[in-house]
């Protein structure tokens, strides 16, 4: 990947949402770096701020920068669709919003200790250390524990 001609406005790294950006990236791919949002979010944002998907992410102006963390903090505002969003219904608020940086593992623990307080099927597995979605056990995922049959 050549690297950009360096300008004095180009810059290297850049801080978003509390998240170091590459600068030398193309602009899709540098915004996939906040955990949370992926190349198809990130490339609904940039065209609803009118920002050209093939630029370098060291080259965006502050306001283009601002624009960019407006939409990501609320996307309903900017007619992203509901089911475009990662977090639908949120079982405390009820609201739909995107979930970005470290909101998204702290959102998944709540969620992991609810299912474990209620005592549900998925709460349970988790809570032994075992396969929650449906896959056979009785010869796979014997990590760390004896295996049957063996003379």
């Amino acid at each position: 990947m050549p690297l950009p001609i360096v300008t004095k406005e180009f810059n290297h790294i850049l801080r978003i949402l509390n998240t170091n950006v590459d600068g030398a990236c193309n602009v899709m791919y540098a915004i996939t770096k906040i955990f949370g949002i992926g190349r198809r979010f990130s490339n609904l944002v940039l065209k609803k701020a009118e920002i050209d998907l093939k630029q370098r992410a060291g080259g965006l102006t502050p306001e283009e920068v601002e624009k960019v963390m407006r939409i990501l903090e609320d996307p309903q505002a900017f007619n992203i669709p509901l089911w475009f969003l990662n977090r639908q219904k949120d079982w405390k608020s009820g609201k739909n919003f995107q979930n970005y940086g470290s909101q998204v593992a702290i959102t998944l623990r709540d969620d992991l200790e609810r299912l474990k307080k209620i005592r549900s099927h998925r709460g349970l597995r988790h809570y032994w250390g075992i396969r929650v979605r449906g896959q056979h056990t009785k010869t796979t995922g014997r990590v760390g524990r004896t295996v049957a049959g063996s003379k």
